[in-house]
């Protein structure tokens, strides 16, 4: 009998020299040096494609390729489906895998233990390695297309602009890995023109829900303590063609895990009365937390800890 293998750190099968992180269902796109010698997987890795495709100096991480997988006897391994009905190139084979009958590889390392998901009071990201409340006002994503969302307001409304439905607030958390910006500034500096622009310009099909941004203004940045690491936000004012328009925020730090790659928080809300309050950005900032360490929090003001 087979089962999907478990979130984990594995041998990279398109590099074993490194492991990488698999979420239970699909390869992600965080690596690190292996912490135990292993056998490396059998099936070469295809590579997916990142970003909304108007990222201009930060190439944030999307899901990769969905694999299907197994383990057989305590074993994991991947290979090429003969059968399938595609065989023009090797992007598709990774999704044409199957679990094969083989000798038994050695188990892969311990993966990140977490909060429970079905904690009411927090959204866990394990890969960042953080937890982020989720305050009055706020659910998990639900029918959302975009990536990486980890809250939204409840509900939905009509788009004043292009058919389609928006939602007044929500909340993203990336990992940065194709960038080499070091700095939380600097990376926050670079992303809040793009945040704005998936936010309330186009959406992933190419619409104009609020006919574009007609101009910005800058709210707010500075240093925060982010899950008790130095970080930087900035906050802009968006005015948009029709609508309300809203406020976006770019909010980098380091993660917690693995290769300690920044990690961006953004969040878009909606101005006016049916947005939630801009309160929240820095409430849900304070709250953030390293998965095991439930008293590290951070916010305008504490103290900051390593900032790598």
């Amino acid at each position: 009998m087979s089962m999907t293998p478990p979130p984990g750190w594995y041998r990279d099968p398109s590099y074993p020299l490194i492991e990488r992180w698999w979420d239970g269902t699909a390869w992600t796109d965080h690596r690190r040096q292996p912490e135990v010698p292993q056998q490396p997987l059998t099936q070469p890795e295809s590579t997916g494609g990142g970003g909304s495709g108007r990222a201009k100096a930060v190439a944030l991480t999307v899901a990769a390729v969905v694999l299907v997988a197994s383990i057989v006897t305590g074993a994991v391994l991947l290979r090429r489906d003969d059968g399938g009905g595609n065989s023009g190139n090797g992007g598709d084979a990774a999704a044409q895998t199957t679990p094969a009958v083989a000798t038994p590889t050695p188990s892969p390392s311990a993966s990140t233990s977490a909060p429970s998901a079905d904690d009411p009071s927090v959204v866990v990201d394990e890969l960042n390695g953080i937890t982020l409340p989720l305050l009055d006002g706020w659910v998990r994503p639900q029918y959302v297309a975009e990536d990486d969302v980890v809250m939204t307001t409840p509900g939905t409304y009509d788009c004043p602009g292009d058919p389609g439905l928006c939602r007044h607030g929500r909340v993203i958390s990336r990992t940065v890995t194709a960038n080499d910006e070091k700095s939380p500034k600097a990376l926050a500096e670079q992303d809040i023109e793009d945040a704005a622009n998936d936010a309330y310009d186009r959406d992933l099909v190419d619409s104009r829900p609020y006919r574009g941004i007609k101009s910005h203004q800058r709210v707010t940045a500075g240093s925060v303590a982010v899950a008790g690491r130095a970080g930087y936000f900035v906050r802009w004012k968006v005015r948009t063609g029709v609508g309300p328009g809203g406020y976006v925020e770019s909010l980098a730090f380091p993660s917690s895990v693995g290769s300690e790659s920044l990690v961006i928080v953004r969040f878009a809300f909606d101005a006016g009365a049916d947005g939630p309050p801009l309160s929240d950005m820095d409430e849900i900032t304070k709250g953030i937390r390293p998965v095991d360490d439930a008293d590290t929090g951070g916010g305008v003001g504490s103290s900051i800890g390593p900032s790598k």
